[in-house]
């Protein structure tokens, strides 16, 4: 009786294992197929578009140092506008408390590359990407936007952005390599079950507010 049990107890712990990695497999499948031809690393090819949206992230290491992602998506966006691809940045991000404010962070870093300050607007409520896109269409007013951030960020965006009714393409910015690559890819995986789970939920983002027109 015993052994029955625990053959049952192992037979059901290895299909919900097999059913996660199946749901997590086709959800990356998903999002990077959907995202196929939209996404861009050359300034040149990449359709202009009237706003780029740059997804926040800290600038600061945990361990000390600049964030490698946060600096290729300031030099990303720097080269996007300069290139005369977008006309203004919008920058979403987290600004969750006094001690933290992603969007002016972010800001601050782009005057100093050139992008005229009166050309950048903040979306301070864009506590995730979803809420970022969602936000992009309803309070910023776009139709239409070019997502700045890394190829595995930006295909996720630009998904939740046409689910949402907003048109996105996305503008790579450097990835990074070695361990902390792998690690963020990893996170990257279950990130993108949660697209689905959010979906599937009618998941709304955390404040909505006054509109705001990009001008």
């Amino acid at each position: 009786m015993k052994i029955t049990i625990k053959r049952k107890y192992r037979f059901l712990v290895a299909l919900a294992l097999l059913l996660s990695i199946l749901v997590v497999v086709i959800s990356n499948f998903t999002i990077e197929f959907s995202a196929q031809g939209k996404t861009f690393t050359d300034p040149i090819l990449i359709p202009k578009n009237k706003v780029g949206l740059v997804l926040g992230t800290s600038r600061m290491q945990v361990e000390g140092g600049v964030n490698p992602y946060y600096a290729h998506r300031i030099n990303a966006t720097i080269e996007l506008f300069k290139a005369g691809k977008i006309e203004f940045v919008l920058v979403s991000g987290d600004n969750g408390s006094i001690y933290y404010n992603e969007p002016t962070t972010i800001k601050k870093d782009l005057v100093k590359g050139g992008i005229p300050d009166e050309k950048i607007f903040l979306d301070y409520a864009g506590f995730r990407t979803l809420d970022s896109m969602v936000r992009a269409k309803y309070i910023f007013g776009l139709d239409s936007v070019t997502v700045i951030s890394q190829k595995f960020h930006n295909e996720r965006a630009i998904y939740l952005a046409e689910k949402k009714g907003l048109k996105a393409i996305g503008f790579n910015a450097e990835g990074i390599s070695g361990q902390q690559g792998v690690k963020v890819q990893f996170r990257e995986y279950f990130a993108r079950v949660k697209v689905f789970i959010d979906l599937l939920l009618n998941t709304q983002p955390r404040f909505y507010g006054e509109k705001i027109e990009i001008k």
